[in-house]
């Protein structure tokens, strides 16, 4: 950040008074502009034995394989921004259900939150940043295709307790690979 977004002067990096953490401090108006992280909330949208993934039709991870996801909007809930994103990548219709895993990622400032949900019909189709969207059974899934750590964790959680027959809250950190 170079410029303060209230009155257009410069800012400088600094700790403020009565803070901790250094934070972009407007030289003229003196705000003090945060920033901090970004929430990812999506879902794993299930049909019976099935559940929904996206082929990513954006960068970061073209190509790759995910579980509706996206950054929660302003003015929204988890669960509310979760049905968002759905419906944007797979204009999929789904019940909200309990939330299932939350995955800190400190390192490029992101939180994900993920839901199960229960799809209510099988009518979907690709989104403007989907490439291809699918049902797929566990032994369908593209392991080595999946897009996010997150993802890949809770998809494996999520097959875990369905076959010991009791769906778990789980908690994680994404650290960075080398």
């Amino acid at each position: 950040m170079k410029f303060c977004s209230q009155c257009g002067a410069p800012v400088e990096l600094r700790i403020p008074q009565g803070d901790t953490l250094p934070r972009h401090v407007c030289s003229a108006c003196q705000t003090i502009h945060y920033q901090n992280p970004r929430m990812i909330v999506g879902c794993i949208a299930e049909w019976e034995d099935r559940i929904l993934l996206c082929k990513r039709g954006i960068e970061p991870r073209y190509g790759l394989w995910t579980v509706p996801a996206g950054f929660m909007e302003n003015g929204e809930t988890t669960g509310q921004g979760a049905l968002r994103e759905t419906l944007e990548e797979a204009n999929a219709h789904v019940e909200i259900g309990p939330l299932y895993a939350l995955y800190n990622i400190p390192h490029i400032n992101q939180v994900y939150i993920l839901f199960r949900a229960r799809m209510l019909d099988l009518d979907f189709k690709s989104g403007a940043e989907t490439l291809e969207v699918g049902l797929l059974a566990e032994n369908e899934i593209p392991w080595d295709q999946i897009a996010f750590a997150a993802v890949r964790n809770t998809l494996t959680h999520y097959y875990d307790d369905r076959r010991n027959g009791e769906y778990k809250f789980h908690v994680g950190t994404i650290e960075p690979t080398r």
